[in-house]
């Protein structure tokens, strides 16, 4: 039987700073509340979602796919992190080491896509 998506540090690590995004976003003006808060809660929650789609998948090729996809939703989550912190709905010790997680889920989701591809054609 293979590993659960919760076993996974990207799963876990993604989850932590969708949770994040969800305590930062409730600090946002309420005119914000169907444009970038909505956004972002949804970009950030797709990152664990999607790792764990992937990993329900079953294939190696299917799980790497949905690893893109997480790595996707990472770097819109970025750009929203970029553009509310211009707005200055975030203050700065906020947004760095809110973006220091989302690069750090970055660096764990390319190590665990380089790991898959590197291995033969399997079950995840």
């Amino acid at each position: 039987m293979t590993e659960s998506y919760r076993n996974l540090i990207a799963w876990q690590k993604a989850k932590a700073l969708a949770l994040d995004i969800y305590r930062c976003t409730r600090r946002f003006p309420k005119d914000e509340v169907h444009g970038l808060t909505s956004q972002m809660r949804r970009a950030a929650v797709s990152v664990p979602s999607n790792i764990a789609e992937g990993k329900g998948r079953r294939t190696r090729k299917d799980f790497v796919h949905f690893l893109y996809q997480a790595r996707g939703s990472l770097l819109e989550l970025e750009t929203q992190l970029s553009i509310v912190r211009e707005l200055e709905y975030l203050d700065a010790p906020t947004f760095s080491s809110t973006l220091s997680q989302a690069e750090e889920v970055g660096r764990i989701l390319n190590g665990l896509v380089n790991h898959l591809q590197a291995q033969p054609d399997k079950a995840a």
